[in-house]
């Protein structure tokens, strides 16, 4: 009978150690996205969400607040408030942190990669090499805890005025951009007036002609309906806007180490799953085959066939029509070099020429 309630005593207070453990994490975690649920930033944003609860029995319970509702609309506000604690996660666009860290303006430098021999090549290769751990570290040392690289994908232009194929079909059309100065200054260089404007006004901008064109990737037009307003697209693929899956360093440091690890992993995998659906169907076959392997191909895996199919005029570049608006924003590209750091620049041009074949 001693034993019975020495056994009882010992696992009360087993209980009692244990309980606050988990009585410390929360009922549920705000995670912030710029776009709707239905785009492949949305789907990778959802699906890490719904691996880490799988994995952790349903302990951690990630909420997805789309359409930048957790910013109030101003999503370059969101490295802010995922610092400070008002946001527990994020995946977030590289350009939406860049008003606060400007190594991330990298990706935004026009035409630095999408002029390499194979551009998914070289960004990866950026990502994974000396460039990409001093973009890590730059986000890490301003206060957000880093967990993995997503992508939204290359940027394309869509209009509703006329095919644009060289620099001076933008003169004086008014172009919807991120609040970024780079990308002011890039359409500036094109002879286009950039019009400064939060994601969450711009559709109705787009619909009331307050704007004639924007920039986004090609996956992102379809579910918005791009098609309904713009009938021109422009496939030039300038610049890129990889995501990043981020969380605020307290709300991290209350998991567990064993939850800390299951929580990266998750978002490891969810931002592989993210890339493949922002590259399907404009890569070499990777993406689709990737997606294939884990049973989750996308309906839509043809997204210029779909564009055409509804509707809209899909101008594709050749390398000299590229060229010469690479050549009109050289200037642009020179400037923000040294601005964004000439140390992490160089290292990306060395990731970069490692993947050339020669």
């Amino acid at each position: 009978m001693k034993k019975i309630v020495a056994l009882l005593i010992a696992v009360a207070v087993l209980c009692s150690v244990s309980v606050p453990a988990f009585a410390a994490y929360k009922d549920e975690y705000k995670l912030d996205i710029v776009p709707s649920l239905t785009t492949a930033w949305g789907m990778g944003a959802q699906y890490f969400a719904d691996l880490v609860k799988e994995r952790s029995g349903g302990k951690i319970n990630i909420k997805v607040y789309p359409g930048s509702q957790l910013t109030t609309g101003k999503q370059t506000n969101a490295f802010l408030l995922v610092r400070n604690g008002t946001i527990d996660f994020a995946v977030q666009s590289s350009i939406n942190y860049s008003p606060q860290l400007v190594e991330l303006n990298l990706f935004a430098l026009p035409f630095f990669i999408a002029n390499q021999p194979d551009r998914y090549a070289a960004l990866d290769a950026v990502k994974a090499g000396k460039a990409g751990e001093m973009v890590i570290k730059a986000i890490e040392d301003k206060g957000v805890k880093f967990l993995a690289f997503g992508e939204n994908g290359f940027r394309e232009l869509t209009n509703s005025k006329k095919a644009i194929r060289t620099p001076d079909d933008l003169t004086g059309m008014k172009i919807r951009v991120v609040g970024s100065p780079l990308f002011l200054d890039t359409f500036r260089a094109l002879g286009a007036n950039p019009v400064n404007m939060n994601w969450s006004d711009t559709m109705a901008a787009i619909q009331q002609g307050v704007v004639d064109g924007q920039e986004n990737p090609i996956s992102t037009f379809y579910p918005v309906k791009m098609h309904d307003y713009h009938k021109f697209m422009t496939d030039w693929h300038y610049v890129v806007d990889p995501t990043l899956y981020v969380v605020n360093p307290a709300v991290w440091a209350s998991f567990s180490a064993e939850d800390q690890k299951m929580i990266q992993e998750a978002a490891v995998e969810a931002g592989k799953y993210m890339i493949a659906l922002a590259r399907i169907g404009l890569d070499d076959g990777t993406a689709q085959k990737y997606l294939e392997s884990i049973g989750k191909v996308p309906e839509i895996t043809d997204w210029y066939g779909t564009l055409k199919s509804v509707g809209m005029d899909v101008a594709i570049l050749t390398p000299e029509e590229m060229k010469a608006f690479a050549d009109k924003t050289a200037p642009v590209l020179e400037a923000w070099k040294s601005k964004v750091g000439d140390e992490l620049v160089k290292a990306a041009e060395a990731d970069m020429a490692s993947v050339v074949k020669k």
